[in-house]
């Protein structure tokens, strides 16, 4: 798989992250910019479970907050096309908001 294929790739579900991850390892150069999407997709996937495990345990104490993880869903759907959108095209932009900090925090994947 070839750099731009790897970072689309990486944001078609947990698999498919683990795929890319796997193929990005095994190549005899790295590519920055797979690894740049990579560490995208992965931000996304760890919020996604994050608000996931919230929504389940406090829509059962505060049923109204209901309203607000549809938000959340809705908004990760958006940063979610917005980073294979980019990956798609060659293009290196992080996600709004959030995604200069996945570069941060997320260095482990080299």
């Amino acid at each position: 798989m070839d750099a731009r294929t790897t970072a689309w790739v990486s944001y078609i579900t947990p698999i498919g992250w683990i795929i890319a991850y796997i193929n990005h390892n095994n190549a005899l150069v790295k590519s920055p910019f797979a690894t740049f999407h990579l560490r995208q997709s992965f931000g996304l996937i760890a919020i996604s479970i994050a608000v996931a495990f919230a929504e389940s345990v406090m829509v059962f104490v505060i049923p109204l907050l209901g309203l607000m993880f549809w938000i959340l869903h809705i908004a990760l759907v958006v940063l979610w096309l917005i980073g294979l959108i980019n990956a798609i095209n060659g293009e290196e932009k992080p996600l709004p908001v959030i995604g200069l900090s996945f570069q941060q925090w997320f260095t482990f994947i080299k």
